[in-house]
């Protein structure tokens, strides 16, 4: 006699409604394509860091080329205390977690099936890495009154990779159906607050 339970993989999760792993091509591309731009984007601001450094320790000021304004500024932020939360450069964590994420958009994307210890070390994953960006976009735009553009761009590629990657673990059709507009409406709450901080001197 077969039972429904039969064929299915230890760890995996009991929703007929959620597309197999095989069916994930389109996830996987989009997390191999935002984890290589968000790996990108946190090594650049790991040498930014770097070159901070080497002038600092040179009794020198070094601009970068991110340095806009007064309030768009990469050094601005880099240079803060909460550029090093846990001791160390932040863009450092962003390298590791962005390569594991492209790494297995890449694996998605070729048509494997992942284990569901897998999806759930992800999961847990993308809760640290939305939570921390959340943190820091609170820190850059109220603490330390500035705006890093890679940042930005880390922050940019966080967001969808988490409500994605959310939606194909939760139960339940919601989260899918809503979310591209979850997404949207993310951003826009992001622009607007940045708009009615900064205002005009954005671009003074």
């Amino acid at each position: 006699m077969t039972t429904a339970a039969e064929g299915t993989a230890p760890g995996d999760f009991q929703d007929d409604t959620r597309p197999r792993d095989g069916q994930h091509r389109g996830l996987g591309l989009f997390l191999a394509i935002a984890g290589g731009i968000g790996v990108l984007a946190s090594a650049i601001l790991t040498i930014d860091k770097i070159n901070l450094l080497e002038a600092e320790a040179a009794g020198e000021q070094l601009a970068l080329g991110c340095d806009l304004n007064a309030f768009v500024s990469c050094s601005g932020v880099i240079a803060s205390e909460q550029a090093e939360a846990f001791g160390f450069p932040n863009p450092l964590i962003g390298i590791a977690g962005f390569a594991v994420v492209a790494t297995l958009g890449v694996l998605l994307a070729s048509g494997l099936r992942l284990p569901g210890w897998v999806w759930g070390g992800l999961q847990a994953g993308t809760v640290f890495g939305i939570a921390f960006v959340t943190w820091l976009q609170y820190q850059s735009i109220f603490t330390i009154g500035r705006l890093c553009p890679w940042c930005m761009v880390v922050w940019s590629m966080m967001i969808p990779i988490f409500v994605l990657v959310t939606a194909r673990n939760v139960p339940g059709r919601f989260l899918r159906n809503w979310s591209g507009l979850i997404i949207a409406l993310w951003y826009i709450a992001i622009a607007a607050t940045i708009f009615f901080v900064f205002g005009d001197t954005l671009w003074a």
